[in-house]
């Protein structure tokens, strides 16, 4: 119990400490779009390269990992599609870009806040893991999540196009930082002198840069708009979700840390580039910032749940 109080409260604490920030403008808004893009095309990419190319992975159930990851993500997407007509009712209401709001939101995982509670549960290992969650899941939830917009969302009446679909997921440089780390670890060259110290200096500042941006993006004011659809991304993303990776993990032998770590990464909250994909493909951008802010809060009281449930596993 202490070990995980002592791994949550650094993680609470800076998004929280984002929160005041923004909140009380002690930095000038126009820092946070900046630092975000910088996070995530620069400084996440360089901890996911380092952290993959130095792994142990001849020692790790790789691909029961990304099977039980991936296999969870497409169940949830097949199911939330099947209750696409079914959401348009009371209590849900919810019209196609508010669905794909609840789409979205019932499986992308903030990597940020996953890699920092790893880091401080289970060190390098726990990076290593969540790590090859990443490179299971977000080509995987790129792509779903663009293909939901197009097909619920709609696109002023534009013919779909699989180029459409297929190009942001190539060009996603979370994605392109996974292959690339499980390349140099491959291959057995790891981090090349002068490129590794170089890029170990732009990985120390992704966790901490990260988590104050997610506390920015936070808006307590959102939660008195709260309803029936965003208590439901809640129950999807951080119970349904992570239920579904322990059951396929289980069939997939997975133990331990291991498990622990694929199960918290599936319990994790959905990630700020929802909203951004929201606004782009016209999806209902407010619902995904309230359904944000509302899974985030609601992961300092779930996301220990989960991982004191795992700690005798």
């Amino acid at each position: 119990m202490i070990q995980v109080l002592a791994a949550l409260a650094p993680v609470i604490a800076l998004i929280a400490l984002g929160h005041q920030m923004r909140s009380r403008r002690w930095i000038d808004d126009s820092f946070w779009l900046p630092a975000e893009r910088a996070t995530f095309f620069l400084f996440f990419p360089a901890l996911l390269v380092t952290a993959l190319a130095r792994a142990r992975l001849d020692g790790l159930p790789v691909g029961g990992i990304m099977a039980a990851e991936a296999g969870a993500v497409m169940i949830m997407a097949v199911g939330t599609g099947l209750a696409a007509s079914g959401l348009k009712r009371a209590p849900w209401r919810l019209d196609g870009p508010a669905f794909t709001s609840l789409f979205q939101c019932s499986m992308r995982p903030n990597t940020y806040v996953g890699l920092a509670v790893a880091a401080g549960l289970w060190g390098a290992q726990g990076v290593a893991l969540v790590a090859i969650c990443t490179a299971a899941v977000v080509p995987l939830v790129n792509l779903l999540g663009i293909l939901a917009h197009l097909r619920w969302a709609g696109r002023n009446g534009a013919a779909f196009r699989w180029r459409d679909a297929i190009v942001p997921v190539v060009r996603n440089p979370l994605i392109l930082s996974c292959v690339a780390g499980i390349a140099l670890n491959l291959a057995g060259i790891g981090m090349p002198p002068v490129i590794g110290p170089f890029l170990d200096i732009l990985a120390g500042a992704s966790l901490p840069l990260g988590l104050l941006a997610v506390g920015a993006g936070i808006r307590l004011g959102d939660l008195s708009r709260a309803g029936a659809s965003v208590g439901l991304s809640i129950a999807t993303k951080m119970a349904g979700l992570p239920l579904l990776v322990l059951v396929l993990g289980t069939l997939c032998g997975l133990d331990g840390a291991t498990m622990a770590a694929s199960v918290l990464y599936a319990a994790l909250p959905a990630a700020p580039v929802s909203y951004v994909v929201a606004r782009q493909m016209g999806g209902d951008a407010p619902l995904v910032a309230t359904m944000l802010s509302a899974q985030t809060v609601a992961a300092a009281l779930i996301m220990p749940v989960w991982i004191l449930a795992l700690s005798g596993r």
